[in-house]
Parts: C-alpha cells; structure tokens; sequence
C-alpha cells in the first residue's frame, strides 16, 4: 500500500495488520503494526535509519504500544520515539536499551545498502538510540487493544529476551527472530541452544491453531506447517546428520531442506 517514506514497503498482510518492510538494507528486517478498536501494537521499530514513527501515523491515529520480538539492533532502531515501550525483564534488554553504535555503523557499510539511503540521514551518526523502558513484560501476559487481544509467549534462544506474539482469535503467530524464511542467525555470544530447542518446539506445538507464520526478515507470510518442520530440521543440526559449511571466521551454515542455520563453528553441535 502506498506510503510517503520509500525506505519503507508496507502490506496488510491480515485484517488491521500491517507488515512494514525495509527493502534497501541487506537484514530485510519486518516490524508489524497490530491495530485494534483502542490502542495498537508496534512489533519492533526496525533499523532507525528513517523514521517509522512517521509510517505509522499514516495507517493508524490510535495510541501505540512498543514491542520488540528481542532487541538486537535492527528491531529497536525507532523505539526512542515513542513514548510507551513494553520490555522483557532482563538484563539484555536492560542493557541494550542503552543504545549502541557498533552494530549500528556495520549496518550501513556499503555492501549492506541496496539504493539510496534517506534524504538527510548521516551514516557518520548513525547509532541506535537510548529507550526507556515504561513496563516489563512476561511470558503468558495478555494485551488488549480493544476487540484484540496479543498474548506474549517467551522464545528465548536466538536472545534471552527473544519472544513471539500470539493473536489466538485470528490465528496469527508473529515469531521474530526465532522464525523466518532465510538463514536463521544462532552464532552470536549471547545465542542460546538448548533454549532455541525449547522455544521452536513450544511453537510447533501451536502449529494446529496457527493460520498464518508472520516473521522478522525478508517475507511477512509463512503456513503454520513451517513450525514443526523447523524442529525436524534443527534436531537434524544437532544429532550431527548435516554437513557444514564454512561461513564467516568462526561461523558455519547449516542447510536442510529450505532452512538454514548460521551457527558458531566451535558449537555448532550443541
């Protein structure tokens, strides 16, 4: 649908839900606009390079409540606009809303950019910005937006705070990090296995109540059948039954069917 910012794409991808995509930067990364009767959901503010908080106001005058799926950069880059944000009690959350510029200026190195970056950007001082965090959130809360209702379900794995929202009355699982339809990233120190092991097969196990898989990078839309697949082939990763492939210094992939796995070489059995 067409929008003022061409950094961004948007789709509904569902009845007052809205995909809202970054094309020209290599993670592809997908923050969702949930909108209810009273008050919305965003579902990570994406990589601050332009303003989402703008994109927002053209598809919904209601009052937005900030959620991210986990607080890697690339998912928390627009949250110091908004004034009320909703985050998982730990301390990686905690710590990552103090901002950061590292991870920030390695994503606008000149192999990550595809086209024109915004009028009025400046790479030089590009940096996640500092949030304030205005309530923690758990596993098992519920959140109403008037006629909707999101629960939170914690995946930790991919990050300690890594979690996924569930719309049970539209079957609608929105699964972050945890899931999505390209090279799944589990190399990075603060990655989990044993607890990404638990987290997909919590998942796969809401598969049968599952309309549509609806995740963090490169295509909003997958079939719930993805679910229990991904468990298969993760089990696969882990018994030792798949070749590796060298990826980056330290970093190995692993493929299996349709999925793929970025892991740390010297873990890579978990």
């Amino acid at each position: 649908m067409p929008i003022a910012d061409s950094w961004f794409e948007v789709y509904q991808v569902a009845p007052g839900v809205f995909a809202i995509y970054e094309p020209h930067q290599s993670e592809e990364v997908i923050s969702y606009l949930i909108v209810g009767g009273k008050r919305a959901v965003l579902f990570d503010t994406g990589m601050g390079i332009s303003d989402i908080k703008k994109v927002t106001a053209e598809l919904t005058q209601l009052p937005i409540v900030v959620l991210n799926s986990h607080t890697h950069n690339d998912h928390v880059g627009d949250n110091w606009q908004f004034e009320t944000i909703y985050g998982m009690d730990t301390g990686f959350t905690r710590e990552n809303a103090r901002g950061s510029r590292a991870d920030a200026q390695a994503e606008i190195a000149a192999d990550q950019i595809c086209g024109q970056l915004p009028k009025g950007f400046d790479p030089k001082t590009y940096v996640t910005k500092p949030w304030k965090i205005t309530a923690y959130t758990h596993d098992g809360d519920r959140i109403d937006l008037g006629g909707r209702s999101l629960e939170v379900i914690a995946t930790p794995g991919h990050t300690p705070d890594a979690i996924c929202l569930l719309d049970r009355a539209n079957g609608l699982l929105f699964t972050g990090d945890t899931y999505y339809p390209a090279t799944i990233w589990l190399y990075r120190p603060e990655t989990d296995f044993q607890a990404y092991d638990a987290s997909i097969r919590r998942l796969a196990a809401l598969a049968p109540q599952i309309k549509t898989v609806l995740g963090a990078h490169n295509i909003p839309v997958a079939q719930p059948s993805v679910l229990p697949r991904l468990v298969v082939a993760f089990e696969a990763v882990r018994a030792g039954k798949v070749h590796a492939t060298a990826a980056a210094p330290g970093q190995v992939i692993y493929k299996v069917d349709d999925f793929s796995f970025r892991m740390r070489a010297k873990e890579s059995k978990p």
